[in-house]
């Protein structure tokens, strides 16, 4: 019940790109073997980023920062002890920046920082993978998709389904129809988190430059629970669970329902049931958009679901984090690094296919476009704008606990002033790193 002819038709394609982008890549290839990168953020993800890029032979790190000194030297020795190289270590990303010598870089830091760190990288002149969401709001995400079209430069947000093998050939399937006009997509995360617990402001460590972690959001004191990886429960440098893990169930759901736009109509109702800690996002969230359907008469819409409970241990339709798509032939079920099975009439399975997300290739199509010169990447800037305009809206509509109507155009919240005010956020007063046009 798998779908092998079709899986060797993506392989082969995929062969095809590799083979034509190292044929347009002479020229880049003859003034520079390897692309020099720079690690931005080297805990967590970063690490793993890290780890991926030192074992290239087709890339250089040359750089790493992070404003938490024992990362940082964690991170050289990472980097030295599979590459043999120790990369310069700096915890001002401005010092890598104004390296001309830097191609690209890999920007990993927490929530608040990815859209003004990659915005200052574009306009250094440097190719640029950022994770995801790849804004902390909604302004930031339309200023970022700006500047990568106007730099001209390669974008790519950390989202590897996009270059998942088996993710890719179900949205292939259903783009070509076979479960019949997708109405319907729902995305779920439904995990068991832990608790952040309660704290009162302290002092930082003497390892960590709390100002520069801070950045352009508003100055705020140090607290036990805030880093690492808790900054992410926090509304000044976080988007909560829906923006980390969620939201790439989040752009698969988009990805598969066809839409090309925001939504026009978002509701959403959650809190915190379950955790009595410092968490400032709900730990429940249900969520309902709807989209207008593109050169259709009026009234003619599509709808996407987003359902979430971090405190769960219910693995959902047999995936712990996933994307259902509804059509009026079928249902497709796709579970984030688990695989999918397609459904037609009367629950019959048509076919089904199990894997792995590929980090690996996400770089690797990263990369290709640097040397092919191709700006169009599988997840490029665009894309992740709508994935994480959704995020964000959703945690708005919760947090007033009204319907609010969106402008997909001008992404403005028409019908709720206290709403509209979150389209952006307050950033420090004149900070270097607050992009222009907030």
């Amino acid at each position: 019940m798998n779908a092998s002819p079709r899986r060797t038709f993506l392989k082969q394609a995929g062969l095809g790109a590799v083979t034509l982008s190292l044929s347009q890549s002479a020229a880049f290839s003859q003034t520079q073997s390897k692309i020099v990168l720079g690690v931005i953020g080297v805990g967590g993800m970063g690490g793993g980023h890290l780890r991926l890029l030192a074992g290239r032979e087709d890339t250089e790190i040359a750089y790493v920062c992070d404003v938490d000194e024992e990362r940082l030297a964690t991170a050289v020795k990472a980097a030295q002890s599979i590459s043999g190289r120790a990369p310069k270590a700096v915890k001002d990303l401005r010092q890598l920046l104004d390296d001309r010598d830097v191609d690209a870089v890999f920007i990993a830091t927490p929530d608040h920082w990815h859209a003004p760190a990659a915005i200052l990288a574009l306009n250094a002149g440097k190719h640029v993978y950022v994770e995801k969401p790849c804004s902390h709001n909604i302004r930031e995400g339309r200023l970022l998709a700006d500047t990568a079209q106007q730099t001209g430069k390669v974008l790519q947000v950390g989202t590897q389904s996009r270059s998942t093998e088996f993710v890719r050939e179900a949205i292939q399937r259903i783009h070509e129809g076979e479960i019949g006009e997708v109405l319907v997509a729902k995305a779920w995360n439904s995990q068991r988190r832990g608790t952040i617990g309660k704290t009162q402001p302290s002092e930082p460590p003497a390892h960590l430059d709390f100002d520069l972690w801070v950045g352009p959001a508003p100055k705020t004191p140090y607290r036990s629970n805030l880093l690492h990886a808790v900054w992410r429960w926090w509304r000044d440098f976080g988007c909560g669970d829906i923006g980390n893990d969620g939201v790439h169930d989040i752009d698969v759901a988009l990805w598969g329902l066809g839409v090309t736009t925001h939504p026009s109509t978002v509701s959403c109702l959650g809190g915190k049931y379950f955790f009595d800690d410092d968490q400032q996002f709900p730990d429940t969230q249900y969520a309902v958009f709807e989209y207008p359907v593109e050169g259709v008469p009026r009234g003619r819409k599509k709808q996407f679901i987003f359902e979430q409970r971090i405190w769960s241990p219910y693995v959902q339709d047999g995936y712990e984090n996933g994307a259902a798509f509804y059509g009026t032939n079928g249902v497709m079920i796709l579970g984030h690094t688990v695989g999918w099975r397609m459904y037609g009439p009367r629950n019959k399975l048509l076919a089904e296919q199990s894997g792995s997300a590929d980090l690996g290739a996400h770089h690797q199509n990263f990369l290709d476009c640097i040397r092919s010169g191709q700006k169009e990447t599988n997840a490029p800037a665009i894309a992740g704008h709508r994935a994480a305009t959704c995020v964000h809206l959703a945690n708005i509509a919760a947090r007033v606990e009204r319907v609010l109507h969106f402008d997909p155009q001008l992404e403005q919240i028409t019908n709720d002033a206290e709403a509209a005010a979150f389209v952006r956020r307050t950033y420090r007063d004149d900070h270097w790193a607050t992009p222009h046009g907030v």
